[in-house]
């Protein structure tokens, strides 16, 4: 499916599946060589324990997160090996993506919308700065808008009617790209305009004529 891109007045993108390539279960398999068996019931895509919400949203630091994941773990276990485990979701960024991500941004006004937390924007924003130069995504997008700077996250409707009123976009005329069903699902009820991206699809081939 080919999506037209001046059928849209902005675009709202996601970051992690979509920009970046992710696999939550390189994580998972980092955590239970830790030593966490059911690490896979704590943590994945579509429900969280309240401590991986409540990092993503800010209300507890990065100390506070890696000390309540050390409660869970054997004692000789390192806070280097615990931020490592956590980082093994974050992938590759493919160059055709940045380029992408520069021709729509030249044609229409573009925010990226993520649900992340302190440790994994330092380590991309390494990765950025050791793979392309450049210290973050601010040069790709008008505002970025990330869940623990902001105290919200996906799906919950207040972190897009946040970004909607502080933006003043139109929900009807501005497109929400995400590969997360719940979170397509709560901007559909706000009237956004949605892509589901599937697995296997790739952001940089969505749209004609760019």
């Amino acid at each position: 499916m080919k999506l037209t891109i001046s059928d849209y007045q902005a675009i709202i993108f996601d970051l992690g599946g979509v920009i970046l390539n992710i696999d939550y279960h390189s994580t998972v398999q980092e955590f239970e060589k830790l030593g966490i068996q059911d690490f896979n019931q704590q943590f994945s895509q579509l429900k969280q324990t309240s401590l991986f919400d409540d990092y993503e949203t800010g209300r507890i630091s990065s100390a506070d997160f890696i000390d309540q994941l050390k409660q869970l773990l054997p004692k000789h276990t390192s806070e280097q090996a615990i931020i490592h485990a956590w980082n093994a979701i974050l992938k590759d960024l493919p160059p055709h993506r940045l380029q992408f991500l520069n021709s729509v941004k030249a044609q229409l006004p573009t925010f990226l919308l993520s649900n992340t937390n302190d440790l994994h924007i330092q380590e991309f924003n390494q990765y950025l700065t050791e793979t392309f130069q450049i210290a973050d995504l601010s040069p790709y997008f008008n505002q970025l808008y990330l869940s623990y700077e902001v105290g919200m996250r996906k799906p919950d409707p207040e972190i897009f009617e946040y970004l909607l009123t502080k933006e003043k976009l139109i929900p009807e005329k501005t497109l929400f790209i995400d590969d997360t069903i719940m979170h397509i699902e709560t901007a559909r009820n706000l009237g956004i305009q949605t892509y589901h991206l599937q697995k296997g699809e790739d952001i940089g081939e969505l749209f004609s004529g760019i």
